[in-house]
């Protein structure tokens, strides 16, 4: 077993005890093992331990790698989950199967847009801001609200809307964190009651500092990534 795979095996040890503490069900909350900023060799190494779904920032550097890996690992699941520009959708839409950092009704079109010319359905959160001051994402539940309602009118019949996304704040205050992560369980509630056509149970919150509170209010999805592949290399 390698280094970064003992390291897969106790973060996926950590996620479990965290359930267990939080009287969550044993695989309620999955891992999005975030791979930005690291090579495929490394990659490789936690898919051959079983990882699957994988988190990536930049479009032309997922593109690179998972165009590679794609081709060795058919069931591998790649999320954007960076800002998103529109110039960039048509690139990302060929790899991704989850853009979970959808911020505005206008990336829903050229999403839509993308998806269309190549025939494929693609899974998206909706990112609501809920503290962190320098992430993006929609201001309100009315705007994702806004933004439902024309799923209804067949707007975009090439997008799944499956659940949300947030950061939490960058602070130690525990209770601010707390409350950024129960306001978006609230707004994923009251949705999913208001538009029960969809299933909008995904919740991605929680990182490598933050991910028990997260478990906690609900999370289904944690984004960790130096604690499985160690420190960046942001020369690379």
């Amino acid at each position: 077993m390698t280094d970064i795979q003992n390291n897969l095996k106790i973060v996926l040890q950590n996620i479990r005890n965290a359930e267990i503490r939080a009287g969550r069900k044993e695989g309620s909350v999955r891992l999005l093992a975030v791979s930005k900023f690291h090579p495929v060799e490394q990659i490789k190494e936690t898919l051959e331990a079983g990882q699957l779904m994988y988190g990536e920032n930049r479009v032309q550097e997922a593109c690179q790698k998972f165009q590679i890996l794609n081709q060795e690992y058919k069931d591998i699941d790649l999320h954007l989950i960076g800002q998103l520009q529109t110039n960039k959708v048509r690139q990302i839409v060929k790899y991704a199967s989850t853009i979970e950092s959808v911020d505005r009704n206008e990336l829903l079109d050229e999403i839509e847009k993308q998806c269309a010319k190549i025939t494929r359905k693609i899974r998206i959160f909706f990112e609501l801001h809920t503290g962190e001051e320098s992430k993006s994402g929609y201001e309100s539940k009315e705007q994702i609200d806004s933004a439902l309602k024309q799923f209804t009118e067949n707007k975009y019949p090439h997008i799944i809307p499956c659940g949300f996304m947030t950061m939490a704040p960058f602070t130690q205050d525990k209770s601010l964190i707390r409350k950024s992560f129960n306001t978006l369980k609230t707004v994923a509630n009251e949705l999913q009651i208001k538009y029960p056509m969809y299933k909008l149970d995904e919740l991605s919150m929680g990182m490598s500092n933050d991910y028990e509170t997260a478990i906690e209010e609900g999370s289904t999805i944690v984004r960790i990534g130096t604690a499985i592949f160690g420190e960046r290399n942001y020369n690379k």
